[in-house]
C-alpha cells in the first residue's frame, strides 16, 4: 500500500464495499460503516482495529503502525504507506472489514483473517 489509492483499490475489492462519505471524505464502507479512512496524518491512513489488536500492532511493528494522541483511545491505528510487510497491512484491512460485516457476509467470506 503505497498511497491512499492503493488502499481504496484493495478495500473496494472486498465483498459489498461501497464508497461513501465519512466525515466528508469518500471512504470504503461495508454496511454503511467505514473501516479505512485517509486519517489526519500525512503519509498514513487509518484502519479500524480493536484495542487489544492495536496494542500488538503498535508493539510489534512501530515502523508501520502508529498513533497520535488524537487516536490514542480510538479503536483504530494509523498505518504508514509503503510498509515492508504489505500482506500484514492487507490482513489488518481484511479484519476491519470482517468486523463490520454481517453474519451472512462473514459466512460467505470465511473465518476472520
Amino acid at each position: 500500500m503505497n498511497d491512499w489509492e492503493d488502499v481504496v483499490a484493495f478495500a473496494c475489492a472486498l465483498p459489498e464495499v461501497t464508497m461513501a462519505p465519512y466525515y466528508g471524505v469518500p471512504c470504503p464502507k461495508v454496511n454503511n460503516k467505514a473501516f479505512v479512512s485517509p486519517g489526519r496524518e500525512a503519509g498514513s491512513f487509518h484502519v479500524a482495529s480493536p484495542h487489544d489488536e492495536k496494542a500488538v500492532l503498535l508493539e510489534t511493528d512501530p515502523d508501520t503502525f502508529w498513533q497520535t494522541p488524537h487516536y490514542q483511545n480510538w479503536p483504530g491505528v494509523l498505518v504508514r504507506f509503503g510498509s515492508a510487510d504489505p500482506e500484514r497491512v492487507r490482513t489488518v484491512i481484511r479484519r476491519a472489514w470482517w468486523d463490520r460485516a454481517t453474519k451472512a457476509q462473514r459466512n460467505s467470506f470465511g473465518p476472520r483473517p
